[in-house]
């Protein structure tokens, strides 16, 4: 991946992965999108690397990790926004590894989410670790409370995910959230200003737990941002070049490289 710098007081987000839970292409999947030779059809587990003025946010770590690093300068993590505790979102904090060298990873998330990464890898906050385990520390974070990372506000956001309830981040002008259902009306105060949203949009039809296109299109007109992108699809969407055609002039769909600039202004 070739990557661009980062223009004068503008923040960088790269899309490290767009796709859902099972990835893209579909283990055992021959349909059109599964075989497309478009590499824009081709998506790992959702996964964003956000620089601001140094500082780089990992928002989510998936069991793609470990590639999708391989394609970005190495460089210090400042810190990783999780969402959730879903595999596809935390199934790659192991191979934060290799940036421990930098110092201990702070890991931010909800009460849940971090009782569930604790139980799921003991082994990474024990009082004695062995060497070449992953130093990271759980900071439990509160929706609207907003903290900072190396000087870059972010703003937690309460969304739900089916009925368990989820955090989507904002850093500057740009809101990130992921595996979405649904939100409070009173949310879109924590949204007023955003220019670039990033939302969630699986597939056509209806899920349970995932909004449909058609549901993120209604959120981002009720945001009111300038452009939004659409992450974590599956192969039932179609075809990207297909599909991006028929979304309105602001709104498209991210892809796995894709680089986007927004303005941090006082937020970050």
């Amino acid at each position: 991946m070739e990557e661009h710098s980062i223009p004068r007081n503008k923040c960088k987000i790269t899309f490290l992965g767009t796709g859902t839970s099972s990835g893209v292409p579909q283990i055992g999947c021959s349909c059109k999108v599964c075989t497309s030779n478009d590499p824009r059809d081709r998506r790992m587990r959702c996964s964003s690397l956000v620089e601001v003025n140094g500082t780089r946010i990992l928002i989510d770590c998936g069991p793609d990790f470990y590639f999708q690093m391989l394609k970005i300068q190495f460089g210090q993590i400042n810190g990783v926004l999780v969402t959730h505790e879903h595999y596809d979102h935390v199934g790659g904090l192991d191979d934060l590894r290799p940036f421990c060298r930098f110092g201990t990873i702070n890991i931010y998330g909800n009460g849940v989410t971090l009782k569930h990464l604790h139980d799921r890898i003991p082994y990474c906050f024990k009082e004695h670790l062995y060497r070449g385990v992953p130093h990271l520390n759980l900071v439990e974070v509160t929706p609207h409370k907003e903290f900072s990372i190396n000087g870059v506000n972010v703003i937690p956001l309460r969304v739900m995910h089916g009925n368990m309830e989820i955090l989507g981040y904002r850093i500057g002008r740009m809101a990130y959230i992921t595996d979405m259902t649904s939100a409070s009306p009173d949310e879109l105060e924590f949204l007023s200003g955003v220019e670039l949203l990033v939302v969630n949009a699986l597939r056509h039809t209806y899920h349970p737990t995932h909004q449909t296109v058609e549901q993120a299109l209604d959120f981002a007109q009720k945001v009111g941002s300038q452009n939004t992108y659409l992450i974590h699809m599956s192969h039932d969407l179609g075809l990207h070049a297909t599909e991006e055609a028929l979304l309105p002039e602001n709104v498209h769909f991210a892809y796995d490289g894709l680089e986007l600039f927004f303005d941090p202004k006082r937020i970050c």
